[in-house]
């Protein structure tokens, strides 16, 4: 059974009774007002279907305006602007192990292109054609997310209309390819969000079925959870601690052993698409919604007390 039980606007403390264990534990998040810093002349928000963060702590929202990559510093002003030449339409924006940045476009007449960039916005590698849809080797038909593999290999989750996860090698060679429209172990309906674990598994946001679905790096079915709602953004931690949002079932991010899928807590107060979570444990989120509060905010930062 989930207790909330509220302390402050927007603070949430969990507690967790997992059968007859009475196993408990609690947590607050606290939402900073003041984070991001208000943007400067000429520059206005749009939908942020994502955040990142990289090694430095500097934060990265991914918005639909101009320029569509704003970076900030972890006291919330915006330091650096850039991405407007390589994307149409933006949505996943992940960090990989190398500190460089995987972006993807699913634009339905100008996009299905993955960018990796560097964390100055320098284009290093891109993969589809602007405009052009498939499922082939190098086609893509609104692709959702990436993920990097510490060896190089990734994974695109082509998410929205193809339904499949593809792996390359580094050099963005194509490998292999699993996924079919379905509700079976395997078969997908937009695999929308895509993270790998400490273990190498492969974490696929199956967001149209409402579970996770947990694959070996070679597209292997090893097992599902459906206790995250429908996962939109997913994140993992150095301590090992799954972050799940969901702005459409439950509303706010779920959080749980990456190991296991046990849940240990909610986060309430935002709609949120995109999750990423700072070496404090703080949590950003990135809305496409506006906000449940009707406040217009698209992008928040929840203080780990």
């Amino acid at each position: 059974m989930l207790r909330i039980v509220r302390k402050l606007p927007l603070a949430v403390v969990m507690t967790l009774s997992l059968g007859n264990s009475n196993l408990s534990s609690a947590q607050d998040y606290v939402l900073d007002p003041d984070w991001p810093k208000p943007l400067p002349d000429g520059i206005e928000w749009g939908q942020v279907p994502n955040v990142t963060i990289d090694e430095e702590g500097y934060i990265y929202a991914f918005h639909r305006a101009d320029p569509p990559v704003l970076k900030f510093d972890p006291e919330g002003n915006l330091v650096d602007s850039f991405g407007s030449e390589w994307v149409a339409l933006p949505h996943g924006f992940r960090l990989t192990p190398d500190g460089n940045i995987w972006a993807t476009d699913f634009h339905r007449q100008n996009g299905h292109t993955i960018t990796k960039i560097d964390s100055n916005g320098r284009i290093l590698l891109r993969l589809g054609a602007r405009g052009f849809t498939g499922a082939g080797p190098n086609t893509f038909n609104g692709p959702a997310d990436v993920a990097q593999a510490p060896n190089g290999d990734f994974f695109v989750a082509d998410g929205h209309w193809n339904n499949r996860i593809v792996k390359f090698d580094p050099q963005g060679r194509y490998l292999m390819e699993w996924g079919t429209s379905g509700t079976g172990q395997g078969q997908l309906d937009v695999p929308h969000t895509i993270v790998i674990d400490r273990r190498g598994r492969v974490l696929v946001g199956d967001r149209g079925n409402e579970r996770i679905q947990i694959f070996t790096q070679d597209g292997e079915y090893i097992t599902e959870w459906d206790q995250f709602g429908w996962p939109s953004g997913m994140f993992i931690d150095t301590n090992d601690i799954l972050y799940v949002a969901d702005y459409q079932s439950k509303r706010g991010v779920t959080y749980g052993s990456a190991e296991d899928g046990t849940v240990l807590g909610f986060i309430e107060g935002s709609e949120p698409e995109g999750i990423v979570v700072d070496a404090e444990g703080n949590v950003y989120t990135g809305e496409v919604t506006g906000g449940e509060s009707g406040d217009g905010m698209i992008i928040r930062k929840f203080i780990k007390q």
